[in-house]
Order: C-alpha cells, then sequence, then structure tokens
C-alpha cells in the first residue's frame, strides 16, 4: 500500500470509531435501517461471488434509474451494482444484478474483488474504492460525470488531493463542457463530453388513471420546508381556480409531517384531504401519496407540476425530464445545481422564490406545455465496455 494511501486507510478507521456511537443510533432509524448495518456493519453485504464483471457504483434512486438503458444494452455481460441508499437500493434489485450496498471505505481493501470494470455514476469520488479496485486489476470508468459550479471551488481547493483520486480513472464521459473543464482544472486525463445519460432513459408511468375534471397540480419530489410555500400558493390560487393539489414527498419517512401539514390547511381553508395508501381515487381537493413509486403516474393526470428540490439552497433540484415528458407546465426553485444540465433541454419551465409560486400558477394559464429536446448516444460508452475497437478512442 503507498504511503498516502495507508494514511488515508488510518483517518477512515480513526473517523469509524468517533462516528460509532452515532452509527450505531442511526441503524435504528427507518430511512437507515438497512443501509447503514449494510454499509458499516457489513451486516448481510458479502462480497461479490464471482470475478471478471461489470459492476456499476450509483448513489441513489436517480442514478440507479439512469442505468436502465445502458443495462438492456449489454445484457449478455455479469452486472454487479453497488449503492449508498435503501431506496438506490431498492431500485437497482428491479434489475437482473448482483446488488449491493457499498462499503463504508476502511472495508474495501477487504471486499472488493477484480472486475473487468468499475463504472462509477455522477459524482461518487471515494479514494479507497478507485486504489483499491484499480489495485485490484479493475479499469475505472466515470459516467455521467459532473462537478457542480456550487462544488468547483470546494474540489480546487483540494485539488492535489482529487488529481492523486483521479489518476486511477481510465476515462471520464463528462455531462457537459462546464464538467469537462473544471475535471481539468483538477488535473484528470481523457475527457469525452457525451451529455446527460437521464436523456436516454424510457419515461413510463406504471399504472393507467383516469384524469380529474379539475385542474390538477402535482407537487413532486419535495422536502422539508418546501411544502408550506406549495399549500400556501395552493389556497391563494383556489381563488381564481378550482383545482386540485397532489402532494409527493420526496423522502417516505416525512409522510406522516406532510400530512400533518396538509391536515392543518385543509381544516382552516375548509378543503378536502385524502391519502393514496387509503383511497386510491383523487376526489379530495388535496391529495398525499404516501406510496414509492407512482411520481410519474402522478404526473401522467396532472396539468402543472411544482418540482420540489430547489426551493431551498442545499438539495439542488431534481429530475425535470419526467413532468416534461408528459407535458405538465413546470414552476421549480432557484437552486437546481446538480440538475442544471438536465434543465438545459426542458423548455417553458417557471424558475421561482417559494413567496413566488402562486405568481407562477397563474401565469401557467397563458405558458405552452414543458417539452424536452435532445438525445444522447450511448455507443461511445457501450463500445468502450464490450470492448469495441470504436469505443477505445
Amino acid at each position: 500500500m503507498k504511503p498516502f494511501t495507508l494514511l488515508y486507510y488510518i483517518l477512515s478507521v480513526a473517523l469509524y470509531l468517533l462516528a460509532l456511537p452515532l452509527l450505531i443510533y442511526l441503524s435504528f432509524q427507518p430511512k437507515y435501517k438497512n443501509s447503514i448495518p449494510a454499509r458499516f456493519f457489513l451486516f448481510r453485504n458479502r462480497r461479490f461471488n464471482s470475478e471478471d464483471g461489470i459492476w456499476f457504483h450509483v448513489c441513489s434512486l436517480g442514478e440507479a434509474r439512469a442505468l436502465k438503458p445502458i443495462l438492456e444494452l449489454i445484457k449478455s455481460k455479469e452486472i454487479k451494482i453497488t449503492t449508498i441508499t435503501q431506496t438506490g437500493y431498492s431500485e437497482a434489485k428491479k434489475y437482473d444484478a448482483d446488488v449491493r450496498y457499498l462499503p463504508y471505505e476502511m472495508f474495501l481493501p477487504f471486499w472488493i474483488k477484480k472486475q473487468k470494470f468499475l463504472i462509477v455514476l455522477e459524482a461518487e469520488f471515494w479514494y479507497l474504492l478507485f486504489a483499491v479496485a484499480v489495485a485490484r486489476g479493475t479499469k475505472l470508468i466515470l459516467l455521467n460525470a459532473r462537478i457542480s459550479e456550487k462544488s468547483a471551488k470546494k474540489y480546487l481547493q483540494f485539488a492535489w488531493f482529487y488529481q492523486k483520486l483521479l489518476g486511477y480513472v481510465e476515462i471520464i464521459y463528462a455531462q457537459s463542457e462546464a464538467d469537462k473543464n473544471r475535471f481539468i482544472a483538477l488535473g484528470a486525463k481523457n475527457i469525452e463530453v457525451i451529455g446527460n445519460i437521464k436523456l436516454s432513459g424510457r419515461i413510463e408511468k406504471s399504472k393507467e388513471y383516469p384524469k380529474p375534471q379539475k385542474e390538477c397540480i402535482v407537487a413532486g419530489s419535495t422536502h422539508a420546508a418546501e411544502e408550506e410555500p406549495i399549500l400556501k400558493a395552493f389556497i391563494e390560487y383556489r381563488k381564481q381556480s378550482d383545482s386540485k393539489l397532489i402532494v409527493v414527498p420526496r423522502h417516505p419517512e416525512r409522510f406522516e409531517e406532510v400530512y400533518a401539514l396538509m391536515h392543518s390547511f385543509g381544516v382552516k381553508n375548509h378543503l378536502t384531504l385524502s391519502r393514496y395508501s387509503k383511497v386510491q381515487n383523487f376526489e379530495a381537493d388535496m391529495i398525499l401519496v404516501d406510496a414509492m413509486g407512482e411520481l410519474n403516474n402522478m404526473y401522467a393526470i396532472s396539468d402543472i407540476a411544482i418540482l420540489g428540490g430547489a426551493f431551498r439552497d442545499d438539495v439542488g433540484g431534481h429530475n425535470p425530464l419526467e413532468p416534461a415528458h408528459f407535458g405538465c407546465k413546470i414552476i421549480t426553485g432557484k437552486h437546481f445545481f446538480h440538475q442544471k444540465e438536465l434543465f438545459k433541454y426542458v423548455h417553458h419551465v417557471q424558475y421561482v422564490e417559494p413567496d413566488e409560486i402562486h405568481k407562477a400558477l397563474l401565469a401557467c394559464g397563458k405558458l405552452p406545455n414543458s417539452t424536452v429536446e435532445e438525445k444522447i448516444d450511448l455507443e461511445p460508452i457501450i463500445n468502450k465496455i464490450l470492448g469495441n475497437n470504436n469505443g477505445n478512442r
């Protein structure tokens, strides 16, 4: 083990020991009850059974979904997937693949087996993951790679570290020219811009619901502190439009909290409220969707989508392709830095502050539906994975 790698490993052990009481506590929280025991205690998280497969590492739900068009093109290969979050793990389990949680870094020297490729999505930059995989003889690819404008300054402060980390990478497939330039500034080599692979995925609904007779607004992938301004705007908008509101929180552990908030607004304003898990219809004035995997189905029956994750400055926004695909008129916040590349391809979006949502709702009547343009070519990536000559440029 190289001196720097050894020092990094010792630091990872020290951090683990310091964090151990917190990790034990979080292991009993619903959000982490599977991921933390698997990642930090290797509970039911054995090594991959075989070598020489194609190993994809993703963080969470969005990146796991983005793999679908690629996996469909390499069905003949043995696929392995690691994830960080429980939602990412659940999504990855839908594929014909061997799925694991990625262990904490100090376990990786004893856990990783050689694979043909390790393909890491977006910004999952783990030093020991890279160093150990390459030391085992695995070729490392960064796919859909990005460094947000907001994060770039922080990365540059530790450019010496990221130059070491990126030195293990064989090729980087970046989302944009801006991302490519940020990687170059960190000392990375062999970078190709292919666009965002999320543009290549099929967007589908899993169920068919009848569209409500009234105008339907869906608040999708909302986070804490976002539902309240949306509800206030909806109450004001109801004075001009006999509409209904569907709320789909991003995280299931917040369902009860959001229901209580919606109930308080409903009582004060004489609006009816229902929970999707109990009454699977859309007759109420407000509906809480307290189930996973229903968001696209809600976009499909809605006229307007208020896309969460961008009304706060610490989330970075969510995928706008889905509501645009179903023809919703999109309203979102101004803090969409993690989705900036995707928003480039979506037209007729209103970007507003939380206290401007009502005004944006009123403007929707005069605006066209949001639309998506552009596709990306997956051929260079597939050629690289399959070993075709024109993929090794």
